[in-house]
């Protein structure tokens, strides 16, 4: 019972991280088409927030990722890599370990 409790909670972190990636990306694209001005203190405090919690999940990922020029495939590969984690997480419990 426990251990179902402890990966239902695994998953809603899980679930909060990928949202918080989502918001991410579709901050960027609105910064990088000039859709919102970095000059207004409410974006630039979320971009930074957002930055701040990002960053010490996807740094890792960008270090052994190999470099793909403008495109940076670390939130794909952090989103993929927590889900994973999750199945995996879901299968031990399952069979009782």
């Amino acid at each position: 019972m426990f251990l179902y409790t402890l990966i239902a909670m695994v998953n809603y972190l899980v679930n909060i991280i990928v949202i918080v990636v989502i918001v991410q990306f579709v901050l960027s694209l609105l910064i990088a088409f000039n859709v919102v001005n970095m000059q207004n203190n409410a974006v630039a405090a979320i971009w930074k927030a957002l930055n701040a919690i990002l960053e010490p999940l996807l740094r890792p990922i960008r270090r052994i990722m190999p470099d793909t020029g403008a495109i940076d495939f670390s939130p794909m590969v952090l989103i993929v890599g927590l889900n994973l984690l999750t199945i995996l997480l879901s299968g031990l419990a399952a069979s009782g370990i």
